[in-house]
């Protein structure tokens, strides 16, 4: 009698511990990172509602091979030293992968934490060079780097056929940074910079500048600074009576450039920059934007926020091809290439850099709108 009862308590048992096995295995936990309080909160709260639709989403499918999918949030503040708290709890959290952050800074605070508790992350809105340069295999990111905009600036220039191009700057290290690697993408092609050199910024008279790059005759002029000074060279140049052709980089994406040079002397200017994400001309994109604005009755302010949608997209084909540690998740994804996301193709080097063209070129139509071009 007592060898039936031991063997009838061993078999409860055994059912136990299958049936709480199951019920582990049948949910997987991603944690989301992204700045809930402070300066970038807008993002923050964007980067949350665009993940817990997906997540809602993905659930009513049936979740993630056949897993349903819990989302862990916490809130980095925008600040590195909330980060590195956020991590230490996600990490505990049990989580098999953490989408974020938005700011290099505080991205770069979490990773080693991260990468000891050999957890996958990816970035969303980091752009640092140097965050993929530190040899983390479980580091990945949705968004370019700094010097891709270089690249992408760089082939719309060439797309235009421009031969003789100045290169202006303000000496910020952002936009000194995006003229050399444009200088240098320039080059490789052919393209001969005729002129390199810099303004100060915050001034109001730029004619002894334009004056200088007049004189070198160039038939396009890439400035790299910011939207202020670029509205007061098209301005100024316009009045003089130049007409040559002028670009900028995403730093030149701000309305008021419009209201500083007038839609006269803006209209045609052109310059690269991330696409505004009523611009994402993806179908799914497009689906998903209706759903998002049905659901919270807005729509994201920014591109960098849809970066962990598509974060979360890598993530469930790795899952649902049946990746669920870490490593294996990791393997996947630097094997990844032309998942179609939000933003376009995704998919990511040995390095854990995000493959394929991201950014986009702009023109200020007459009505001084900024229009989208075709690819």
């Amino acid at each position: 009698m007592k060898k039936l009862l031991c063997t009838v308590l061993l078999s409860v048992a055994a059912m136990g511990f299958v049936c709480l096995t199951t019920a582990k295995a049948a949910s997987v936990k991603i944690g989301l990172m992204c700045p809930l309080t402070g300066k970038w909160a807008s993002e923050g709260q964007d980067m949350k509602n665009i993940v817990s639709l997906l997540v809602d989403q993905a659930n009513a499918r049936g979740g993630m091979n056949g897993m349903t999918v819990e989302l862990v949030v916490e809130d980095d503040a925008g600040d590195p030293r909330t980060a590195a708290l956020a991590a230490q709890k996600l990490a505990s959290s049990g989580v098999v992968a953490v989408i974020g952050t938005y700011g290099s800074a505080v991205t770069e605070a979490s990773q080693n934490i991260l990468a000891e508790s050999e957890i996958v992350q990816i970035g969303t809105g980091s752009t640092s060079v140097r965050l993929t340069q530190k040899g983390l295999p479980l580091f990945f990111r949705t968004c370019p780097r700094d010097d891709a905009q270089g690249v992408a600036a760089g082939a719309a220039i060439v797309r235009g056929g421009y031969k003789k191009v100045a290169l202006l700057h303000d000496n910020s290290s952002y936009a000194r940074g995006l003229a050399e690697e444009s200088q240098a993408v320039l080059k490789k092609a052919g393209v001969n910079v005729i002129f390199f050199d810099a303004l100060t910024p915050g001034e109001r008279d730029y004619n002894a500048i334009l004056t200088k790059l007049h004189a070198a005759d160039p038939d396009l002029v890439f400035f790299t600074g910011y939207y202020p000074e670029t509205g007061m060279l098209l301005r100024q140049k316009k009045e003089m009576g130049w007409n040559v052709a002028m670009m900028g980089g995403d730093a030149a994406n701000h309305q008021d450039l419009v209201k500083i040079a007038g839609v006269d002397a803006a209209e045609g200017y052109f310059f690269v920059s991330p696409p505004l994400p009523q611009d994402l001309d993806s179908q799914a994109a497009k689906d998903f934007l209706a759903a998002y604005k049905a659901k919270y009755n807005s729509v994201p302010v920014s591109v960098w926020a849809v970066l962990a949608g598509d974060a979360f997209k890598t993530l469930e084909a790795a899952i649902a091809a049946g990746k669920t540690d870490a490593a294996a998740i990791a393997e996947f994804l630097h094997g990844l290439k032309g998942l179609q996301g939000f933003s376009g193709e995704l998919g990511f080097d040995a390095k854990g850099d995000r493959l394929g063209e991201f950014y986009r070129t702009y023109t200020v139509a007459k009505d001084g709108h900024f229009a989208l071009q075709p690819k």
